[in-house]
């Protein structure tokens, strides 16, 4: 039984990969001629929340967003999240209607096919690269001044250890917030490391929850006297909704 199981679960897998890659086909002429100009952006954006819902559903995943606060539609903002699976980026596409570019590491633009659209719509950092770091704040800058928001996992990565509820957030999120004055957006996704995590024989089709919560202002802050503070604060805002989360699913 377990064998088959796993079998199961290998097939289900690699069918996330699949997903991933059918609707960018589908899609292709369009996706391609909307990054020929910075000004197609919205409408790449538009498709790729389209792909974003195509993958979810397509694995079996259905979602429900509360939102606390509602967003400016004419506001730059920075989306951060705690980030525990590859769906963080598709869950994030599907809960956040106001146009943002990610923050990410290089290592995805290797994805066959989805690696050519995320180099080249994303800002990507090498975190061993000082300079590459430095160059981020000059592409923000630019993305912000078309109206766009940006979006960071400021864990910096998944953490290896699946126990760790929430690892410590990196500066790089809150640095370019202030320095940007970013109200800065936390959203809590409670079920993407159960639905699907980086252990390949795990997860399941299933609910994944989302909780936008209030922003909070940066405007008037400094980085180098506040960045630890606002830092933090976002992170235990984060903390304790997961927690809040645990424990009304133990109630269930």
């Amino acid at each position: 039984m377990k064998s088959i199981k796993k079998i199961l679960w290998a097939i289900w897998r690699v069918w996330f990969y699949v997903v991933m890659l059918i609707p960018i086909l589908v899609m292709l002429p369009f996706l391609v001629a909307s990054i020929l100009t910075e000004s197609g952006y919205p409408y790449f954006f538009k498709m790729s929340r389209i792909w974003a819902k195509c993958v979810l559903f397509g694995m079996g995943f259905y979602y429900k967003i509360e939102k606390i606060q509602k967003l400016d539609h004419n506001k730059s903002y920075m989306f951060v999240a705690n980030h525990t699976s590859m769906t963080d980026i598709m869950l994030m596409l599907a809960a956040v209607d106001n146009p943002f570019v990610f923050v990410g590491k290089m290592s995805l633009a290797k994805i066959p096919l989805f690696g050519f659209f995320y180099k080249r719509t994303s800002i990507l950092v090498d975190r061993n690269s000082s300079k590459s770091r430095m160059e981020v704040f000059n592409e923000a800058q630019k993305r912000i001044d078309r109206g766009l928001s940006i979006c960071i996992f400021p864990e910096g990565g998944v953490p290896h250890d699946e126990s760790i509820l929430l690892d410590n957030f990196k500066d790089g999120a809150f640095r370019l917030a202030i320095e940007h004055e970013l109200p800065i957006v936390p959203l809590v996704f409670p079920d993407n490391k159960k639905r699907l995590s980086y252990t390949f024989y795990s997860g399941s089709p299933g609910l994944m929850r989302v909780k936008i919560l209030p922003y909070v202002e940066t405007a008037g802050r400094t980085a180098v006297t506040d960045r630890r503070e606002i830092r933090e604060e976002i992170r235990d805002l984060i903390y304790n909704e997961l927690l809040e989360f645990e424990k009304k699913d133990k109630m269930k």
